[in-house]
């Protein structure tokens, strides 16, 4: 790894980076994923929670969890393929990055690279005789995550669970992954801002992609209430594995329902960031599967789950 100010050394190329940005727009999360651009490069990238950021005034290094409107902090960036990038300060065109938001095509902030992680260059994808393909061989089926997302309280386990038993009873291998067991264990450390719900759904990507390598169809039943996550893990899959399941259930309605009292103690200010009163939805635009709970019941929901699964 060259060190930083090295402009007599090669451009460096690695995909985790130190860097310094500017955030130009509303708050800047870790772990979303944004798309970076430097000189003629364009990679997908996530923006870990910054080391420090500096005041403008003192230089002194002050905490923080994100970079707020035009904050200036060091963060790690993660990027979905390597880059070839130089020090900023040995080359302003292979130095400097904008980053853009994936939905709306902002740029939402600047930033200026300072050197290459040593892990990026020790870390290589290992080669298995195993591959996915004959993980599912194996099963005879076709890996998918099946990804039920609506508000708290619109039927997501239930139909999900029905989704699974059907499933099971077709010789189907799957494995369904619900978010309040996945916070009791792999999650319980994460709690609701929205950085942490952002991070709650790349880890849960992260292991159904794990399980579709394995063979297996993947049902996830979680909230998720932002469209760029959703978006994110969709992309880490081969075209036509990830299947949007979109829950839809008006906001009274569930409400009413109400099963976990969750509604209630948001009400009463005594359940903060929760979703559909104090902190958003975004529904999918175009889901490959949506279901109107107003009209459907959960087990004829499932049948028509099942059904278009088996006919695509």
């Amino acid at each position: 790894m060259a060190a930083i100010g090295h402009a007599e050394s090669a451009p460096m190329s690695a995909a985790q980076a130190l860097a310094v940005a500017h955030q130009s727009a509303p708050a800047m999360l870790p772990g979303r994923s944004y798309w970076l651009k430097l000189a003629t490069q364009q990679a997908s990238v996530q923006i870990q929670a910054p080391k420090y950021q500096i005041n403008v005034n003192t230089l002194e290094h002050l905490a923080a969890k994100r970079l707020e409107l035009n904050a200036i902090g060091v963060a790690t960036l993660s990027t979905d393929k390597p880059i070839v990038f130089e020090p900023y300060s040995a080359n302003r065109d292979l130095g400097g990055f904008i980053l853009i938001d994936k939905l709306t095509c902002a740029t939402v902030g600047a930033g200026m690279v300072e050197f290459a992680l040593r892990r990026a260059s020790n870390v290589h994808w290992q080669a298995v005789d195993i591959t996915r393909e004959a993980h599912a061989a194996q099963k005879q089926q076709q890996p998918r995550v099946l990804w039920f997302t609506g508000l708290s309280g619109a039927g997501k386990s239930t139909i999900a669970n029905l989704v699974e038993k059907k499933l099971h009873a077709l010789g189907k291998h799957t494995f369904l992954l619900d978010g309040d067991n996945v916070r009791h264990g792999l999650n319980k450390d994460l709690g609701f801002t929205e950085a942490d719900r952002i991070e709650n759904i790349r880890r849960v990507g992260e292991v159904a992609k794990l399980m579709t390598d394995a063979g297996l169809i993947v049902l996830t039943a979680f909230i998720s209430p932002f469209r760029a996550e959703r978006d994110m893990v969709r992309a880490m899959l081969p075209a036509r594995e990830f299947v949007e399941i979109f829950i839809d259930t008006a906001l009274a309605e569930a409400e009413r329902r109400d099963v976990k009292g969750l509604y209630k103690k948001a009400r009463a200010g005594q359940l903060k960031n929760f979703t559909g009163i104090d902190s958003p939805y975004e529904p999918p635009p175009s889901p490959e599967i949506r279901i109107d709970t107003a009209s459907t019941t959960p087990e004829d929901a499932a049948e028509a789950i099942v059904a278009t699964l088996l006919a695509s």
